[in-house]
């Protein structure tokens, strides 16, 4: 393609706040960046100087920044940020406190709340002198079972501001999905919903918290969020008082913010745990603080009178990221339940009424809506839309294109990816720069993202390993019950010394955009050709007849066959025919080696709680091994489809 899909205009980019930015530098500096080449190249060159001015554009509250910006910059891991910082996520998130609203709720039961900025400071308020009241410290833990509502991000907000550490997963995790979790970091307090709703489904959770209450003790006290019922009944599960109960003996004050060093723990995360039990990945304050603010005001050019919209969990790390969009004073758009309930256009719904600035979502979202072949931009007024995120998977060409045909094409649409373990991202978007179809805009400021070969070598216009050659201030602070670090070390330093493996295959274009091909722990190897499984998708999913797909590699006669498992229309049946199409679609767009050397009907393809689908958890039930942690799986019944497939063993 030679032209690029949205260019932003003069007035949007003089408007953007990475123009205000560059021009803070030019100050300080003496040097005007006025391509986003050069200033990242700056950003990754001089990481100190960078975000030492990261932090004062954000106007970060501190009650100092101290003078040295980073320690042993040549360790990864062992650099330090800013070590001799004090500060507190929670009042950053808290800095306003008036009545324009900060929180717009919509649940699927079509309850809608709003609650203001001073509303959230005084509820955060309560809920900490209710923690500390219960004896809950600086270091102790704080877990909670909830739905992407207003309690769940005044629940970390009041966990930080007293120096807890937050914890969250979404409330259609099983019993062992949580307590694999949970019981790693021994919770003294445990926030859940009474229930909650999913494709016009009431769905309790109650019957599993007692359970799951058994099987903690580490928990003083379980504070449930009324969510299905006002006045939920209790009698059940131990040492249980309803969020008002809780609070109740508290009036809304000043919070005595605890300012507690830049690498304090704020929350800790999980990985997807479908190789065994999940990692408990602990994220520092000021790196995810400092981070989310870059994301959000530099790269996605979020303002202050902005509404944000992520289609997410409080299992997924984009809710976390959704939460720091209080910090630059905007309006987060909170929606819990199915997004296709009661039909396909409910988030567009959502996104005309209020008014939504910024739509975050998934790219099997936009899959969806253009196998449906909606047309929000036909039905809906998304005048103040001005930007559109996507994540969870790498977005097809054809996504780019329904999107600016059909929601709005001038829009600055930003393919994003990174992961739990940063809690952010490596590669996204830019006000400054074109959006080039089947691309992602750029690599973050301040992150050196780079792509190597099997030597260590850095690559351009080739597929690789996607690294980052030094420190950044949102790596992970630790692992939980990783004393040595031993567990940190291997999950992303074996591969390379001292520099990120973060496990995804990449590519660098010459014009400095990204492509992402997949995980490269899922990379096909046939012949000894390495391809990334994205490729086939995005191939095989342009048919009508096939709603998604999943590919894998089989062991087989000494090398590696391409295995294409598809979940087809209903009413569809994969005949000889499909299968010669399905072929034909692959050959003609890839390579020979592209080509599935099976192609297999399938009832349902298994996912995670946020998701993704799992490629080596397939892999493994189709070699006879046994699958670790099938509660990591939103769906696990659907890997005994792929079990002893007769047509895999010919």
């Amino acid at each position: 393609m030679t032209t690029p899909l949205w260019t932003p205009s003069p007035e949007r980019r003089a408007e953007a706040n990475l123009t205000a930015f560059a021009k803070l530098v030019a100050d300080r500096h003496g040097v005007r960046y006025d391509n986003y080449p050069d200033l990242y190249a700056w950003s990754v060159r001089e990481p100190e100087e960078f975000w030492s001015a990261l932090w004062d554009f954000c106007g970060v509250i501190s009650e100092t920044k101290g003078a040295r910006v980073l320690v042993d910059g040549h360790r990864m891991p062992g650099a330090q940020w800013f070590p001799d910082a004090r500060l507190s996520y929670a009042e950053n998130m808290l800095r306003r406190r008036d009545d324009a609203p900060a929180m717009i709720f919509r649940g699927e039961n079509k309850v809608r709340r709003t609650l203001s900025f001073a509303d959230v400071y005084d509820s955060v308020s309560r809920l900490a002198q209710a923690l500390l009241a219960e004896g809950v410290k600086p270091g102790d833990r704080v877990a909670a079972i909830v739905s992407n509502m207003p309690e769940a991000i005044i629940g970390l907000l009041a966990a930080n501001s007293i120096g807890a550490i937050w914890s969250s997963c979404s409330p259609d995790f099983g019993v062992q999905g949580v307590l694999d979790r949970f019981g790693q970091i021994e919770p003294v307090v445990l926030l859940s919903v009474d229930g909650y709703w999913y494709g016009g489904k009431r769905l309790e959770v109650l019957p599993r918290l007692a359970e799951i209450v058994k099987a903690l003790p580490s928990v003083r006290r379980v504070v449930v969020v009324p969510y299905l019922d006002e006045s939920p009944d209790l009698s059940g599960v131990d040492r249980a008082v309803t969020f008002r109960t809780f609070v109740g003996p508290f009036a809304a004050g000043d919070i005595p913010f605890a300012r507690l060093p830049f690498s304090h723990p704020l929350y800790i995360l999980y990985s997807s745990g479908t190789t065994g039990v999940p990692k408990c990945i602990v994220h520092g304050q000021g790196g995810s603080l400092l981070q989310h603010m870059k994301e959000h005001q530099l790269q996605t050019d979020l303002k202050r009178d902005d509404r944000l919209f992520y289609f997410t969990t409080c299992g997924w790390m984009m809710w976390n990221w959704l939460a720091s969009g209080l910090g630059t004073g905007a309006t987060l758009l909170l929606y819990d339940g199915s997004p296709f309930h009661p039909g396909a256009n409910t988030l567009w719904d959502f996104a005309a009424q209020e008014r939504m600035t910024v739509f975050g979502t998934s790219a099997k979202y936009i899959d969806a809506l253009n196998k449906l072949k909606l047309k929000p931009a036909e039905t809906h007024d998304l005048s103040a839309l001005k930007a559109m995120t996507s994540t969870g998977s790498p977005l097809v060409a054809e996504g780019f294109d329904y999107v600016y045909a059909n929601v709005k094409s001038d829009l600055l649409l930003s393919s994003i990816s990174g992961g739990t373990d940063i809690v952010s991202c490596f590669v996204l978007g830019s006000p400054w720069l074109p959006v080039w179809r089947g691309e992602i805009q750029c690599r973050g400021l301040g992150l050196a993202v780079e792509v190597y070969d099997d030597d260590g070598k850095p690559l351009i216009g080739t597929k690789g390993e996607l690294v980052c050659s030094k420190p950044f201030p949102c790596m992970p602070v630790a692992f939980w019950n990783d004393p040595d670090g031993t567990k940190y070390h291997a999950a992303y330093f074996e591969r390379f010394p001292n520099v990120w493996c973060h496990g995804d295959w990449m590519e660098i274009t010459d014009r400095g955009s990204c492509v992402i091909y997949g995980r490269s722990d899922a990379v096909l190897n046939p012949g000894g050709v390495r391809i990334g499984t994205a490729e086939i998708y995005r191939q095989v999913e342009q048919l009508d007849e096939v709603v998604e797909s999943l590919v894998i590699g089989q062991d087989w006669n000494n090398d590696v066959r391409v295995v294409l498992f598809v979940r087809l229309r209903e009413g569809t049946t994969l005949d000889d025919a499909l299968v010669r199409r399905i072929k034909e679609k692959v050959r003609a767009n890839t390579t020979p080696r592209h080509v599935p050397d099976k192609v297999i009907a399938v009832a349902d393809i298994p996912r995670t709680k946020s998701g993704k689908i799992v490629e080596l958890a397939v892999r493994d039930v189709v070699h006879g091994r046994t699958v670790k942690n099938r509660e990591a799986l939103a769906n696990p019944e659907a890997l005994e489809l792929y079990r002893d497939l007769p047509e895999l063993g010919r």
